[in-house]
């Protein structure tokens, strides 16, 4: 059996140790944090509003119910869960400081910062007791982590029974055609448009190529259902361009 010390895994498109993988990411989020949601307007155009929204509408919050939102970055999926559901309290984690940052002061600014939790922490090692929330969502961000199985396992643990896992993120889209006319715009357009905006290139390189070493739609869904979750669905968005994906703890 090879050392733990011998895995590889994906960053993009390259291949590197596994023990390397969060690190090279955090360096990514780092650099972008400042303008990330900019930058995720201009990528799509703003439609990842609308998948956020998609997502909540599935969702349908309830009062009382407290969610973790996993790498939740700046908030956004959070302060949606919480505008729908006004007794909630949601618990926002990230492996990256600055992205968290960034959330806490636009959480002042909207007058939220009393029902939100910013915590810094790893998705494959939640800092969190077992059967601690209704509600586990992660968004564009189950395809930077190490080991996606380890996250999903994760989420599994401290899900409360009848608890939900929610995940969005960028999918394959089925018709050939359609995809290579997509990933001609990802690989020539989101990279220029990195140094541009956010003056990094090499890190909008990496999600463009990080999205097409993600699993399809099928597959991922059987991911989920190993971790334990049934009733496990999804939907395609923006002819699955991004795909939401449904479990439940039973």
């Amino acid at each position: 059996m090879a050392d733990s010390d011998d895995r590889t895994t994906h960053f993009g498109f390259q291949t590197v140790p596994e023990d390397e993988k969060a690190g090279r990411v955090h360096g990514v989020f780092t650099s972008v944090a400042s303008r990330y949601d900019v930058m995720n307007d201009v990528m799509s155009l703003g439609i990842h509003r609308l998948w956020k929204d998609a997502m909540m509408d599935w969702l349908a919050p309830r009062p009382g119910q407290r969610l973790l939102d996993v790498a939740g970055g700046t908030g956004d999926v959070a302060f949606r869960f919480l505008d729908r559901a006004p007794s909630a309290r949601a618990t926002v984690l990230d492996l990256t400081e600055s992205m968290l940052e960034a959330g806490r002061a636009r959480a002042e600014a909207e007058d939220m910062e009393g029902r939100l939790d910013w915590v810094v922490g790893d998705a494959m090692a939640l800092p969190f007791e077992a059967a601690s929330f209704d509600v586990y969502t992660i968004s564009f961000g189950i395809r930077n982590v190490t080991r996606p199985e380890d996250a999903l396992a994760e989420a599994f643990r401290v899900l409360r029974p009848g608890g939900r896992l929610m995940v969005l993120e960028f999918s394959q889209i089925p018709n050939d055609m359609m995809q290579r006319a997509y990933d001609l715009y990802s690989f020539n357009v989101i990279p220029r448009m990195g140094q541009a905006i956010a003056r990094d290139r090499d890190s909008y390189q990496y999600l463009v190529e990080s999205i097409r070493r993600f699993p399809d739609q099928e597959t991922f869904a059987g991911m989920i259902r190993t971790a334990g979750f049934e009733q496990v669905r999804y939907r395609n968005l923006s002819m699955g361009i991004a795909a939401l994906h449904s479990g439940w703890k039973i």
